[in-house]
């Protein structure tokens, strides 16, 4: 990646919806260079969608809640695990860890009292031993790749 790939993530990033002719436009570049660069970028899996980011809270969904998980290891083990939890609307992500837990479910909820409901969704598979829950209070800084993507093209 080099500075145009930056600059061009910056611009969609900011505007998913430019189109392709305008951010050749703004970034001084040919609309064919553009085209090139963002079919690299996808093809390469750095870019991994153009959809809306949604928001839970928006949704109905303000609670948000991170599970976790320990596996009854003569089971099936991750993989089915994953496969339980991805059936369940309200698992945004789970992970494999190390340390305390096998496994960290981030969840979210219409309420506290809903929050019930969802983890006892999460539990209904006999491969998971036990779950301990901790509830977010506030979000101090949501999930974000672009500064990431800045320190590798130096912008």
């Amino acid at each position: 990646m080099d500075d145009l790939d930056g600059r061009l993530i910056e611009l969609f990033a900011a505007e998913p919806r430019v189109g392709v002719l305008e951010a050749s436009r703004r970034l001084g570049a040919a609309r064919g260079t553009v085209q090139a660069r963002l079919d690299k970028l996808v093809a390469s899996g750095v870019v991994t969608g153009w959809g809306p980011d949604l928001s839970p809270a928006a949704l109905g969904y303000p609670v948000t809640a991170f599970l976790t998980l320990e596996i009854r290891q003569e089971t099936s083990g991750h993989d089915a695990v994953g496969a339980h939890l991805a059936a369940i609307p309200e698992v945004l992500e789970a992970h494999t860890i190390t340390g305390a837990g096998d496994m960290w479910a981030r969840v979210v909820a219409r309420s506290n009292t809903d929050l019930q409901r969802v983890i006892d969704l999460v539990l209904e598979t006999p491969a998971i031993v036990r779950s301990s829950t901790v509830i977010a209070l506030a979000t101090q800084v949501p999930y974000r790749v672009r500064p990431l993507a800045r320190t590798v093209t130096g912008g």
